[in-house]
């Protein structure tokens, strides 16, 4: 998170305008170095986007307190969140300028439970099948010892932006 803030990275929503012609990876790109805003909820869910490639992204996340469920434990939807944005971007990678997506289903099984204890969990992801109106991606997430603490696969709707006139 430091190196977007460093690179003038706030928080908040990029205007169409500054995303116009840009692919699905430099709109990535564009984040992680501050020149577009990150998600908000990147915040809440004490995430960010390390790295991506083609066909490729890496999140890290770092379970707190207020990501627990009644039973003492990180909530499922932590590691669905991160899950989601992890296989997100992996297909984003690969998507042309005009293009975008939509997570059609997330299957997600935790094998592991998590806690504030655990330090920064480290969510990797890629594209599986990249298609003009579907795409499907895998994913897991590991601790720094390489300890598997879930897997998730998705399918995206692709679709073209709507543009208004």
């Amino acid at each position: 998170m430091q190196r977007i803030r460093d690179g003038g990275g706030l928080p908040g929503l990029a205007q169409m305008e500054q995303l116009v012609g840009k692919s699905g990876r430099e709109i990535l790109e564009a984040m992680m170095s501050g020149e577009l805003p990150y998600p908000p909820m990147n915040e809440t869910m004490n995430m960010t986007l390390l790295e991506v490639g083609e066909g490729h992204a890496v999140f890290q996340g770092i379970p707190l307190l207020q990501h627990y469920n009644p039973l003492g434990s990180v909530h499922g939807g932590w590691f669905s969140a991160l899950m989601d944005s992890v296989l997100g971007c992996a297909v984003q990678t690969m998507l042309p300028a005009g293009r975008c997506y939509r997570t059609a289903g997330l299957n997600i099984n935790i094998v592991r439970p998590a806690s504030h204890k655990t330090g920064p969990l480290r969510a990797t992801g890629r594209l599986i099948h990249g298609g003009r109106r579907l795409a499907t991606a895998e994913a897991h997430i590991e601790d720094e010892q390489g300890k598997l603490y879930a897997h998730a696969t998705t399918t995206c709707f692709i679709f073209d932006v709507a543009t208004t006139d």
